[in-house]
């Protein structure tokens, strides 16, 4: 038996090293090198292998305007990220005794809806029905204005329920807001407090903590998206998405974090399988991330224009974390090449050849457009040389033509081919083939 077993071990060891001597920094170099020379990405990765970092990118500006490149101690907010760590605390405060998770919060918010039926665990798993108010259409109206907590319970409240608790699976950024003042009262201290006692500290994260107003002088930087060049985004106010979305870091940091919270450094085993058990395909502040046979678990999150993601990985025992501050490509292409050159998988550079289309060459394009499979229509109009498509209830977004009568917006992996003489479009988008046709 003893032999049996260092023979698996042996093997396993002999695995790992193979992963890590297969790495091709080089290869992975080059590939951000493309994104940035082409403005398709700013922002920062990191990966760490058995707790050890095995690769660190840097690429972009951390404040555009005054030509300051970002490098690894570059923060940025991470947006619903945050919620991981807010499970954390939640489930601290689980093992101490502090908080259960099946009392529901009518003694803590009477006002909202159901709030006698509501569990904290509900909220917890997207369960409660608590509607949304980043969903509301006056969002983007307030969110860069502070809101107390009185003000953000009376916005939750006001937004009502959107089903019967417990009957379904519906995320909601209103049920970590919540939890955040949860947190506070159990634990008589404040969020940023909490995050620096049980987590920031103990871990050793010198570059997480719960954010204010983007301060670049301290190595935080602004977000921007692209439209000919990098514009700046509106600021959300901390105050309102709390643990939902607040948490300023780094890749480096979150690695370091992910690396402490999957090891048991953070929560005891049976909190850690906790936020790993499923329903509806999502956990406690976690759901599963696959890679091709490789499932890992992690969060994303979006707030302005930052774009984050986390995962880790049982197999070689990989953390990997990407943070964008402006993306003109889809993050997703780059988390997949990060974790093909860790796992030695073939990935290939992304081609963003264009070419030069005038004003007028726009003009047989423009239209509205119906589709006989999708239940939306698609506005095709254009800004000076840049063609603009925008459909129902969506935002606008910018078009680089890639070959005659051919398309493409990298950020979410979109291509419309137009038929010009017989009035028609073709979509393109996730493997999925969609015609429409000009009104």
């Amino acid at each position: 038996m003893k032999k049996i077993v260092f023979t698996i071990l042996a093997l396993g060891i002999f695995c790992l090293i193979g992963l890590a001597q297969g790495f091709d920094k080089a290869k992975l170099d080059r590939y951000f090198e493309i994104l940035e020379s082409n403005d398709k990405f700013m922002g920062s990765v990191a990966v760490s292998q058995n707790g050890e970092i095995i690769y660190l990118k840097s690429v972009g500006f951390a404040d555009f305007e005054n030509n300051i490149k970002a490098n690894e101690n570059t923060k940025y907010r991470i947006g619903s990220i945050s919620k991981t760590f807010t499970s954390v605390l939640v489930l601290k405060g689980v093992e101490e005794k502090k908080i259960d998770l099946s009392q529901t919060i009518d003694n803590y918010f009477p006002t909202i809806d159901y709030a006698g039926e509501i569990t904290i665990e509900h909220l917890l798993y997207h369960r409660s029905g608590i509607h949304n108010f980043t969903d509301d259409n006056d969002y983007l109206t307030w969110n860069t204005q502070p809101k107390t907590e009185k003000e953000m319970i009376a916005i939750i409240a006001e937004g009502g329920s959107d089903f019967e608790p417990d009957s379904k699976f519906q995320y909601s950024n209103s049920n970590f807001v919540l939890l955040s003042y949860i947190l506070e009262k159990c634990f008589r201290k404040p969020y940023s407090q909490l995050l620096k006692e049980y987590i920031t500290e103990p871990v050793g994260l010198e570059n997480t903590y719960f954010g204010e107003g983007i301060n670049t002088s301290g190595k935080e930087c602004k977000s921007y998206t692209y439209n000919e060049t990098w514009k700046l985004e509106p600021e959300t106010d901390i105050s309102i998405p709390m643990g939902a979305g607040g948490i300023v870091t780094s890749p480096k940091d979150l690695i370091k974090f992910s690396d402490a919270l999957f090891n048991g450094k953070l929560l005891k085993k049976e909190s850690l399988e906790k936020m790993k058990t499923l329903k509806d395909n999502f956990g406690i502040g976690l759901y599963q991330i696959p890679f091709y046979d490789k499932t890992g678990y992690g969060h994303t999150g979006g707030i302005d224009g930052f774009y984050s993601v986390f995962s880790h990985f049982a197999h070689g025992n990989v953390s990997f974390a990407l943070i964008s501050n402006g993306s003109n490509y889809n993050n997703n292409n780059i988390s997949i090449a990060v974790l093909s050159a860790v796992y030695n998988r073939p990935y290939d550079f992304p081609d963003f050849t264009t070419i030069d289309v005038s004003s007028e060459d726009l003009d047989k394009y423009l239209g509205v457009y119906s589709s006989e499979q999708l239940p939306m229509k698609i506005t095709v109009s254009k800004e000076n040389k840049t063609l603009i498509a925008q459909a129902t209830g969506q935002s606008s977004f910018p078009l680089e033509a890639t070959e005659k009568d051919k398309f493409k917006y990298d950020q979410a992996g979109i291509v419309l081919e137009f038929n010009p003489a017989e009035k028609t479009m073709i979509l393109k988008q996730g493997g999925g083939i969609f015609l429409f046709k000009k009104e």
